[in-house]
């Protein structure tokens, strides 16, 4: 058995969720409903009801083990996940070299490209720009996705530990970490001497196999939940008790047990069953 969280915000209607259940082979009256917004089923298989519900225009899916496990870990990528952009495509169009860091990027993402080699590739375009670029590209350019900062103050107040794991770098992650709330930032650091960056990342790399680790570390032997939405997700996503893609490359969206195509970030906090007059 499986429980399925149905969301459709503000459609949700007595007639689409008879559909829905139809859909998913389920006879019985949701577990819970918050209005015309979210509602949980109790399914028999949750990867065929994933399947009858997903394409369906509108809604999102989110299908757990029965009971929903006691989450004590939040895991989250940062960039085109917590953030709406990719911080070294942003980087690299302030200095002049956009597209050619944006193409490494994408064909990372979608798994094309070896990480460490494709993040080494774009750094290094970056080498000899004033390291001040980096506090004029968060001001100007970098912007939290809708729902984000409610959702981690949400979890944290009922004792969820939250924990930003990125691909990016410290520079940005530290400041938009604590922006959002989340208890610790993990990252890659940019090479910056006398005011100018190196063109190198100092120290060990971030890459999915640290994302994995980190994972593993902070969450022992509770249940986790891990959300992303590129290549570099893939382990992360798949050592979590849940792993959702959220507006996922084709490679993580088809490995992950959930996605989250239509609805802003904080609509999560309905497959945990939090109505939205409990959020944060």
């Amino acid at each position: 058995m499986a429980i399925a969280t149905l969301i459709a915000a503000g459609r949700l209607d007595d007639s689409l969720l008879r559909a829905a259940a139809e859909r998913v082979g389920c006879a019985k009256a949701p577990l819970w409903r918050d209005g015309q917004d979210a509602a949980q089923l109790r399914v028999g298989n949750g990867e065929e009801a994933r399947q009858a519900i997903e394409g369906w225009e509108g809604m999102d899916i989110i299908v757990q083990p029965d009971p929903i496990p006691d989450y004590r870990l939040f895991i989250a990528d940062m960039d085109s996940t917590m953030i709406g952009q990719e911080c070294i495509d942003e980087l690299g169009d302030m200095a002049g070299v956009g597209g050619r860091i944006a193409e490494i990027t994408e064909r990372a993402m979608q798994g094309e490209l070896d990480f460490r080699g494709a993040l080494a590739a774009r750094v290094e375009l970056l080498a000899d720009q004033p390291a001040g670029i980096i506090d004029r590209c968060i001001a100007e350019r970098i912007r939290p996705r809708e729902g984000a900062e409610r959702l981690v103050r949400t979890l944290k107040a009922r004792g969820v530990r939250c924990v930003l794991v990125s691909g990016g770098f410290t520079r940005f992650a530290d400041r938009i970490g604590a922006d959002l709330g989340f208890d610790r930032v993990v990252a890659n650091r940019l090479g910056e001497a006398e005011g100018r960056l190196t063109g190198r990342v100092d120290g060990d790399v971030v890459d999915g196999a640290v994302k994995e680790r980190v994972l593993r570390e902070e969450a022992g032997e509770g249940a986790s939940l891990a959300i992303g939405d590129g290549a570099n997700d893939l382990a992360m996503i798949r050592a979590a008790t849940v792993g959702i893609a959220f507006r996922a490359k084709p490679i993580l969206a088809e490995a992950a047990e959930a996605r989250l195509d239509h609805h802003p970030l904080d609509a999560l906090l309905w497959a945990l069953g939090i109505r939205r007059e409990d959020w944060v």
